[in-house]
């Protein structure tokens, strides 16, 4: 099962309808009190502002949610907003949009389209940025290297590891060289098959731990829904 995907930093975004300003700001959270501290934070520098509708959607596997209308019409804001967080499958961020009313009602109809459209925008801001995270679980690996053979085994790793969806990770160096990446469950076998090749059979790599580990996603065209 994939896992849910995260940002890497925070994004905004404006979106203005009839007069009325929709600020949205997603931020990383790794907890409730993260998001909150982002919420006090906005709240505090926009102050003036009438409604701060929140969504939020927390853990590993987007267990945890909470969204706040924020006095505008229950069901308007703050559930279509997570929805869009849903939708995109995202997790450990807040959304907040704040408001500034333009004079002209938007009606039950209008608001859920200006607030969950502003979250939407924001996403495809960080999509066509290079914002988005993508979560995968990777096992640790290690391939121990005489020294003399580590800065060729570490430049076959790197190119290796560019095209099989992996990450290399800093080396560590005693009495050889532990060269150190985080592969796909399902390139483990492709990656022993290489490693032995590239080393006439004399190395293998010694497969560890599962680990939840963010990728950086390429950016990609905006789109909006």
């Amino acid at each position: 099962m994939d896992l849910p995907s995260t940002i890497a930093r925070p994004v905004d975004h404006e979106l203005v309808i009839k007069r009325s300003r929709f600020l949205a700001h997603l931020a990383p959270a790794g907890s409730v009190a993260e998001a909150d501290a982002v919420i006090a934070g906005l709240r505090k520098e926009l102050w003036d502002a009438r409604h701060h509708c929140v969504a939020m959607v927390l853990g590993t596997r987007a267990d945890q949610a909470r969204s706040s209308d924020d006095g505008e019409p229950s069901g308007t804001a703050g559930v279509p907003m997570l929805e869009v967080l849903r939708h995109r499958g995202l997790t450990d961020l807040v959304a907040v949009v704040t408001r500034y009313f333009g004079g002209v009602k938007l009606g039950a109809g209008g608001l859920v389209r200006a607030y969950s459209g502003a979250v939407a925008a924001a996403l495809d801001d960080a999509a066509a940025s290079g914002v988005l995270l993508r979560r995968e679980l990777l096992r640790e690996v290690e391939v121990p290297v005489p020294h003399a053979d580590a800065g060729r085994i570490d430049n076959m790793l790197r190119d290796w590891a560019s095209g099989h969806g992996s990450v290399m990770e800093p080396p560590s160096y005693g009495a050889v060289a532990h060269l150190r990446l985080l592969v796909p469950q399902h390139e483990l076998a492709a990656l022993a098959a290489d490693v032995a090749a590239a080393s006439a059979g004399a190395l293998s790599p010694e497969v560890g731990d599962a680990r939840v580990v963010d990728v950086p996603v390429p950016a990609s065209p905006a789109r909006r829904p």
